[in-house]
């Protein structure tokens, strides 16, 4: 076996340019693979760690998907609000450690606007236990003051100082601006890769005060004066829902018991995680197309490994005459093409590998910075060891065929001039 492994390594340095060809196409094959493999798993983690460290979203009666949308991910709108006093029932309750009221409806040139106050800033947790940081500027403290998410300044390009105008309701075009009303930008967030990025955070006060010459989405009079906003009692009448950290976690189910049976307003509270788990389930079936893409283009590579082996076979048949001649066996041709195509594919999965930890070594720090997406360098997980050997077997796969195909060969054939 020594001796075919040597001939099999030098009857490729023989051929070293068409094999090189083919352990690019099999690495870049791989790389691809593994890379969407590495983005598929690194993306779920990071959407199921859109909110950490929150033991329950309480919000009106719904879907407990429909709960998430809306309150995690800006996505639709509440079927109903959360009175003030329910709010304050669940905040105050001895087991509750903290609560982060949030009150949706309003936008600013298609981003959602979110009032909220200062333990969002000081509770939030994404990706595990990472807190919100400011790339700028600081929390809100007036009710002028606005903090933009990452995405949003780097889009309309605003730094700490900057205008802004909030509109009445979510469209990306709406006439009812309340622009007798402007906010400043006082801090603008780092990224976090999560919908905090794409959100336009005010205090609950704020959203009071630029609603009060407001009834039924018109505005009415003039804006009140800030002496007289000063005397106003600004506390919400309603919110859109609530984040809520328990205690002890072992009083999570009790917390949540107690909001589901709450009788004086019909209110869910949900698991977080268990949500997130189901609405990952609802779009499973893009991570499944996005691998079934990067397989085909193994396979295609796969597929040029047998291209060019088959493609040199015919011009070998010499070779493996002489080889018959001087005492090989079939059997030795056999696996002469068979270490051959096992010599292709290991390289090309090896060249791949370290393609990628290349192109993660790079990139993942932009892809950080630019998108929020945590890509982590390092030695392949669990699901991609079974990619590679997947590969690998596809690759002895493959190789069968113009090894099966020199097996059958005489020594007459391969003697014999062909015209």
């Amino acid at each position: 076996m020594r001796a075919l492994l040597r001939l099999a390594w030098l009857s490729l340095a023989n051929r070293r340019f068409t094999a090189l060809l083919t352990i690019a196409t099999i690495a870049i094959s791989v790389m691809l693979l593994l890379g969407v493999e590495r983005l598929r798993q690194e993306a779920r983690e990071g959407f199921l760690r859109t909110v950490s460290g929150t033991d329950l979203i309480v919000g009106a009666r719904a879907n407990p998907v429909q709960l998430l949308l809306y309150s995690v991910f800006r996505l639709g709108d509440a079927t109903n609000n959360v009175s003030w006093q329910s709010y304050r029932m669940v905040a105050d309750d001895p087991r509750v450690a903290w609560t982060i009221p949030l009150s949706l409806g309003d936008s600013h040139r298609g981003y959602r606007v979110l009032g909220t106050s200062g333990a969002y800033f000081e509770h939030l947790r994404y990706a595990g236990d990472r807190g919100l940081e400011f790339a700028a500027g600081k929390p809100f403290n007036g009710l002028d003051d606005a903090v933009v998410g990452a995405e949003v300044a780097r889009t309309l390009r605003y730094a700490v100082g900057d205008r802004i105008v909030v509109a009445h309701g979510t469209g990306r075009a709406t006439l009812a601006q309340h622009d007798d009303q402007p906010f400043t930008v006082v801090g603008i967030l780092a990224r976090t890769g999560t919908p905090v990025d794409q959100t336009v955070h005010v205090s609950l006060e704020a959203l009071e005060a630029i609603h009060k010459n407001w009834r039924f989405g018109t505005r009415i009079g003039e804006a009140p004066t800030a002496e007289q906003l000063a005397a106003a009692d600004l506390t919400p009448r309603s919110i859109t829902a609530f984040y809520v950290g328990v205690e002890r976690k072992l009083s999570t189910f009790a917390v949540q018991r107690m909001v589901n049976e709450y009788r004086e307003e019909p209110l869910s509270a949900i698991l977080p995680g268990v949500a997130l788990q189901q609405l990952w389930n609802l779009l499973g079936g893009v991570e499944r197309a996005l691998l079934a893409t990067a397989a085909c283009v193994v396979l295609a590579g796969l597929l040029g490994m047998l291209t060019a082996v088959l493609a040199t076979l015919n011009e070998r048949r010499r070779e493996m005459a002489i080889l018959r001649s001087v005492g090989a066996r079939p059997g030795h041709v056999l696996w002469l093409l068979l270490l051959e195509s096992a010599f292709l594919t290991v390289l090309g999965v090896l060249a791949g590998l370290l393609l990628l930890q290349a192109g993660l070594a790079v990139a993942a720090p932009l892809l950080e910075t630019r998108f929020g997406l945590f890509l982590s360098v390092g030695w392949p997980s669990a699901p991609e060891w079974r990619l590679l050997a997947l590969v690998l077997g596809a690759g002895f796969a493959v190789g069968l065929v113009p090894a099966v195909l020199a097996y059958r060969r005489s020594v007459a054939d391969g003697m014999t001039v062909r015209t």
